[in-house]
């Protein structure tokens, strides 16, 4: 596996479109910070790390609406990819959705959302828009 960030967006999405509750996806730092920003800006209802061998896995609650059954994440793009990095300084931040959505970006402070990067006035590697 040459992208794990994507493979964990690809596992994400396939388990919302298969009506999962629980995912379980092989756990890294980076997945981590990933996984505990979604939870903050309510995307999931809770995570779980299970320490078990070597790596260790995430558990994640998909979050969904009890009336309609749809999932709280609409849509999971990757922008960065490892063939091709995309990086912004806070001045040119990506806004997704006019603001509706999150941009999740790996910076020099750690991994956070394109609107804490630009209070922070810090850039970094955009990894991928969620809303």
């Amino acid at each position: 596996m040459t992208d794990p960030i994507a493979d964990y967006l690809t596992r994400l999405r396939n388990a919302i479109q298969a009506k999962h509750r629980v995912l379980e996806v092989p756990a890294s730092n980076l997945k981590k910070e990933i996984t505990k920003i979604l939870l903050d800006k309510g995307y999931i209802l809770n995570y779980k790390f299970v320490e078990d061998g070597p790596q260790g896995t995430i558990k994640v609650a998909l979050k969904y609406d009890p009336v309609n059954k749809v999932n709280a994440i609409k849509n999971l793009k990757r922008v960065s990819t490892p063939g091709l990095r995309k990086y912004v300084g806070y001045k040119d931040m990506p806004k997704v959705l006019n603001g509706l959505g999150i941009a999740i970006l790996s910076t020099s402070k750690g991994v956070m959302t394109d609107k804490e990067a630009r209070d922070l006035k810090v850039g970094g590697e955009v990894l991928c828009f969620i809303y």
